[in-house]
């Protein structure tokens, strides 16, 4: 299989949206790659596993499946038979009947990370501050702006559904280790990678390393591609 035969879908986590891929749809392009970032509501689990269907349905060939954060549950309820691959990058992979929020707080909150809580419409948003303390404290002054900007709000139905059997039971899987991760415990990360069988890659990167770290983000999913292409 040829490159230009491939797509990649990315699919943001909670508290962004597919503006967070910039770099990495920038640096992937770079070298012939397409790829194509998935608009989540973050409404439900549901709804967002039907927008990533959506987004899969206009992508032709087959695929590469990149999700951040919450995105890894959503990206293992994707059930097209064209997903070859899938890239978790400082991802939540909660096993078939776990929730992302019991994988999220599996191990102790950092010291920097926020206190989380559902507003009075039922959302939770980031508070604008921990952008800068533990969302992407490696990104640059400019980029948390966008980010704080841009962010979504997610529902806790998204967090609170036990997931089905994913996908990462039944094709090959790649992790990027966030080492300095204040969100999502490196621990319990690499505890992820290790139960799904993932090919590990693990970088002194922050939670968010798609904007303060592309190239990071890029390689993994070429490490990806490059096996994808070779079957």
């Amino acid at each position: 299989m040829a490159i230009e035969d491939l797509g990649v879908v990315l699919a943001h986590g909670a508290w962004a949206d597919g503006s967070s891929w910039a770099r990495v749809i920038t640096a992937l392009d770079a070298e012939g790659i397409k790829a194509v970032a998935a608009p989540l509501p973050l409404t439900s689990l549901a709804d967002d596993v039907a927008a990533l269907n959506r987004a899969l349905e206009r992508v032709e060939g087959d695929i590469v499946l990149t999700g951040h954060a919450y995105a890894g549950a959503v990206i293992a309820e994707a059930p097209s038979p064209r997903v070859k691959a899938l890239v978790y990058v400082a991802a939540l992979a909660p096993d078939e009947g776990e929730t992302v929020a019991e994988m999220f707080y599996r191990s102790p909150p950092h010291p920097f990370a926020p206190k989380l809580a559902p507003d009075a419409s039922g959302l939770i948003w980031l508070p604008e501050s921990a952008f800068a303390s533990a969302f992407a404290q490696c990104a640059r002054t400019q980029d948390l702006a966008v980010l704080a900007a841009v962010q979504r709000p997610i529902s806790p139905a998204c967090i609170t559904v036990p997931v089905g059997r994913p996908r990462w039971k039944d094709v090959p899987s790649w992790f990027l280790v966030a080492e300095d991760d204040r969100m999502i415990a490196p621990g319990t990360q690499r505890f992820m990678a290790a139960r799904m069988q993932a090919t590990v890659r693990s970088h002194p990167v922050d939670h968010t390393p798609l904007v303060s770290a592309p190239a990071s983000v890029a390689d993994i999913i070429k490490d990806a591609i490059h096996r994808v292409t070779l079957d």
